[in-house]
């Protein structure tokens, strides 16, 4: 008899972001792609060039499980330098995309039956990385009618003696809220009363367009409880070279290597030569980007604010709008109608946790005429249902 997968496999689900689109797949034809959080520009040449050199040199063997030291070193400049969090370079662990960072953090946090606490609409790989770590994910639901925003009293009351690990991510995916940093400073101080953990999800802090990006760990007076995540993947396009870093306590940073001998290892090692182009050499790419992808935000919000029956709190940061339209049926139901009859693709809210029921998450790394060609089709549907 073939033996089954264990419970803790069997209790996690597929990401709704992946269930679009593979269902758009198998639909094909005139479709608008607006489901995937992948940024639509090419790597900067500097950065590609660099680990083409990188290869070309030979540097094609393993490093050091936490990564290449000059590496490590540009990151703790560049948490400093631009998010304000000061970091040795020695409590910074390279890893294989932010993926593996949380992973690790997690795993190196929580012990079975502890309580991962993280507000909604979130990243739907929380649920997973809790249940992995043998965890208990503990979802709390922000307030539709508030944004969204984060809602200290609300996660402080959920934080207690069974919390091991807190998440906040900042900007927000789904939701593109940054959140305020007394409120954060709130949850990092009870977490802390706790000896919990807070993880700083910050892949998206070099996409904040209404307020300068800070790191968790930089607003609050508990630093050491804090463990920062961040990668290469949205703010220098490098989905695919697959770099990120953990940053926090020593302890855990060392934990967390001794594990990757066992994962991972390492980072590619020829990737890690591009991210170190990306830290020190590709401000101005990056700075390109960033000035697309906020003229991209205040279309979406133009469009949003000029279309009867469609809602979303205004998008701060990332690249994304969490959409609440007229429309009848589930998330699910909205999403899946919208890609058969009107050729748009989105991913349901209700992916995001229960918080997010009755909205639709719309990517806008995308170029304006295809958000054009997305909104008129939403546009269009929300006539027909009228």
């Amino acid at each position: 008899m073939t033996p089954d997968p264990t419970d803790r496999v069997r209790s996690i689900e597929r990401s709704s972001i992946r269930y679009m689109f593979d269902l758009a797949e198998s639909v094909g034809g005139d479709l608008v792609r607006l489901e995937v959080g992948e940024p639509d520009f090419d790597t900067p040449a500097g950065v590609t060039e660099a680990a083409a050199e990188a290869a070309r040199a030979g540097h094609t063997g393993y490093t050091s499980n936490a990564g290449l030291p000059s590496l490590r070193e540009a990151v703790a400049e560049h948490m400093a330098d631009d998010y304000g969090v000061r970091v040795d370079h020695r409590e910074v662990l390279i890893t294989t995309g932010g993926m593996e960072a949380l992973h690790l953090a997690a795993l190196c946090t929580v012990s079975p039956g502890d309580e991962v606490v993280f507000p909604t609409p979130a990243f739907p790989n929380y649920w997973v990385q809790a249940r992995m770590a043998d965890g208990v994910p503990r979802p709390v639901p922000m307030s539709a009618e508030e944004g969204f925003a984060l809602d200290a009293d609300r996660l402080v009351d959920a934080i207690g003696h069974d919390t091991a690990l807190v998440i906040l991510a900042s900007p927000n995916n789904p939701t593109g809220r940054t959140f305020d940093p007394a409120a954060v400073q709130a949850v990092v101080d009870a977490a802390a009363a706790h000896d919990a953990y807070v993880v700083a999800d910050e892949v998206y802090l070099g996409l904040s367009y209404d307020r300068d990006p800070e790191g968790v760990a930089a607003v609050t007076d508990a630093p050491a409880h804090v463990l920062t995540v961040n990668s290469c993947s949205k703010r220098y396009a490098m989905t695919g070279w697959r770099v990120g870093w953990l940053a926090g306590t020593p302890d855990v940073v060392d934990q967390a290597t001794k594990i990757r001998e066992s994962t991972t290892s390492c980072a590619p090692s020829v990737s890690q030569h591009a991210a170190l182009a990306a830290l020190t050499d590709a401000d101005d790419a990056a700075a390109e980007m960033y000035d697309a992808f906020r003229e991209r935000r205040d279309y979406v919000v133009e469009r949003v604010a000029g279309i009867d029956g469609l809602r979303c709190p205004r998008p701060e940061g990332a690249f994304y709008a969490f959409m609440e339209p007229d429309l009848p049926g589930s998330s699910r139901e909205m999403a899946e109608r919208l890609l058969r009859e009107y050729g748009v693709v989105l991913a349901p809210g209700d992916g995001f946790g229960e918080a997010g029921a009755g909205h639709l998450r719309l990517s806008f790394a995308n170029g304006v005429d295809r958000l054009e060609a997305g909104f008129d089709r939403i546009e269009c549907a929300l006539r027909d249902a009228r």
